[in-house]
């Protein structure tokens, strides 16, 4: 798929959250029968309950990291009708999972920070699952809080490299219109 039609740089995952990769793993996010797929448009209500996670892989002795967070973009008008992202302004660790065997799910692992759902009051929140395949296990360890996570600080810290597989979904409050998204 061409770079400037690829819903992770659409929705500016890749380029703004982390760098460019090959999806090397399969990746699947579920909220009860609703599979997430990038870009697709999630209400807080869809979305309360941790989703499933499966991973997928070949080797059980193989190790990942799943890495969850929520982000949004201030916008500013260039034009009468015409709304434009300007910079990334929240950036929220919502779970982290480490140790999650390979052909597993997340429940597999050990979850270090427990779940929270998104409660956006206002604008559209990204919601982001970041795959990282580990060196070793029990080598991640969870941050200090969840405001102000820094994925590529993250995995730098923890030298894992880029991501193996990545999947986003939009969310807004209840009540919220479409709106205008990249």
């Amino acid at each position: 798929m061409p770079r400037d039609r690829d819903p992770l740089v659409v929705g500016r995952v890749v380029g703004d959250i982390v760098d460019p990769f090959t999806r090397s793993i399969a990746l699947r996010v579920s909220y009860t029968s609703r599979e997430v797929n990038n870009g697709c448009e999630l209400k807080p209500s869809q979305v309360a309950i941790q989703p499933r996670v499966d991973i997928g892989g070949e080797d059980l002795r193989t190790f990942f990291t799943l890495v969850t967070f929520r982000f949004s973009f201030q916008f500013y008008q260039t034009g009468p009708k015409l709304l434009t992202y300007n910079t990334l302004s929240l950036d929220i660790l919502s779970r982290l999972v480490t140790d999650i065997p390979a052909t597993t799910g997340a429940s597999f692992g050990q979850e270090v920070v427990c779940y929270e759902s998104p409660r956006p009051s206002m604008g559209i929140h990204r919601f982001a699952f970041v795959l990282f395949r580990q060196l070793g296990r029990q080598t991640v360890y969870a941050p200090g809080w969840r405001q102000n996570f820094n994925t590529r600080d993250f995995a730098e810290l923890y030298n894992l490299g880029l991501p193996v597989a990545v999947v986003y979904f939009n969310c807004q409050r209840e009540s919220g219109s479409g709106g205008r998204r990249r």
